[in-house]
This record gives C-alpha cells, sequence and structure tokens, in this order.
C-alpha cells in the first residue's frame, strides 16, 4: 500500500495545482487546505502563510537535489560541477514547470511577496554551491551565492519556454552564465569535491 504524503506535501501539492488552475494570486490558504484534504488549525500548524508554502516547496527541491549524486564524480572545474547541480534542479522542477511559471508571472507583480521569497531564495543558492563543493563560507562564498543566483534566473526564463527534451537551450543559457563567472574567477580554484552520499536535507525565493 503506497504511503501516503505528509501534510506538508499534500499542501504543497495542492498549491502548485491551484496555482495552475486558477493563477497563483487568486489561490488562498483555505483553497489550499480544502484541496489538501486539511483543516485550517493543521494548515496554520505547518504552513501559515502562502510564502511559507512557496518556501517548503523550494526546500522540497533542495532537498531532492542535494540527496542525488548530483555532480561527476572526476568533474574537477567548478564551473562544470555547479553546472551539474544546477541542470538536476531543472530535472526536478521539470513536473511542476507549468505551476513554476503561474507562481512567477503572478508573484513578479507582488513586491512585497519577491521581497519575502528572496531570503530562501539565496538559501538555496548557497546550498547548490555546497553540493557543487564550493566553498559557500565568508565574503566570498556570498559573492559565489549572487553569482550563482544570477545564473539560475537568466536560465530560468529560457527553461519556462524550452520545450525540447533535452532542455538544450537551457543547457546554453545556463552555460553561458556561468562561463561569464567563471572568467571573472567568482568560483576560484577550489578543487574539494561535495561528500557522495549528499547531503540529508536543505537548510532552507523564487520557486524553485
Amino acid at each position: 500500500m503506497p504511503k501516503k504524503p505528509d501534510l506538508t506535501d499534500r499542501l504543497i501539492d495542492a498549491a502548485l495545482r491551484l496555482a495552475v488552475e486558477r493563477g497563483w494570486r487568486e489561490v488562498t490558504l483555505a483553497e489550499i487546505a480544502r484541496a489538501a484534504g486539511a483543516s485550517l488549525a493543521e494548515t496554520y500548524r505547518v504552513l501559515p502563510s502562502r510564502s511559507a508554502v512557496l518556501d517548503a516547496f523550494t526546500r522540497r527541491i533542495d532537498a531532492e537535489v542535494l540527496s542525488s549524486n548530483a555532480v561527476e564524480e572526476d568533474s574537477e572545474r567548478p564551473r562544470d560541477r555547479i553546472f551539474d547541480v544546477l541542470m538536476r534542479r531543472f530535472d526536478a522542477l521539470q513536473p511542476h514547470r507549468q505551476a513554476v511559471a503561474a507562481i512567477l508571472r503572478d508573484s513578479m507583480r507582488d513586491p512585497f511577496a519577491m521581497a519575502a521569497s528572496t531570503p530562501q531564495f539565496l538559501r538555496s543558492m548557497r546550498w547548490m554551491g555546497e553540493a557543487a563543493g564550493l566553498q559557500m563560507d565568508g565574503i566570498g562564498g556570498a559573492v559565489r551565492t549572487k553569482a550563482i543566483a544570477l545564473a539560475w534566473a537568466s536560465a530560468l526564463r529560457t527553461w519556462l519556454e524550452d520545450e525540447t527534451p533535452d532542455l538544450s537551450p537551457t543547457m546554453a543559457s545556463l552555460d553561458q552564465r556561468l562561463r561569464w563567472a567563471e572568467r571573472l574567477r567568482v568560483f576560484g580554484r577550489e578543487d574539494r569535491q561535495p561528500e557522495a552520499d549528499g547531503l540529508d536535507t536543505a537548510e532552507e525565493s523564487s520557486p524553485g
């Protein structure tokens, strides 16, 4: 008998379905709770706001990427390693592309929502750098986090329109941005390898 998803996953999945059906701007927490078969009290305990729903979705994607061996073991170039990790992230988001598009479209019109999502987004990008074996501490780590975030955001726009089976336009866009960061020596000369068995969970946006 299949294991029933926990409440957080049920609420996330319900929110994604409603975002596609009605647009994220129109979706309320009460509707999410009802679609997930949860009471308002149960929903409040785990996801007390719409931004909390999006943060939980982002953390779920983080965990999926971090639990996989997303980097080629013999890849020594930092750019190649972060490319592998970010493409794994796109793979994890692929089943949810319509929902991500709907959420981003409506969030762009809400500067408060965008501001609320930024800390989670940057935490996610920092963990992507960790997964790629980059040094993410200190000032250098902050610069790398922002460079990864810029590369991801640029490639995300391409991905939303990318209908090719191998996501080649998305890969080209991401590679171009990462090469730019590499030329500026943003990634330094690190050759630290990530943990082979991944990480159990992400610390922590735009969705995705």
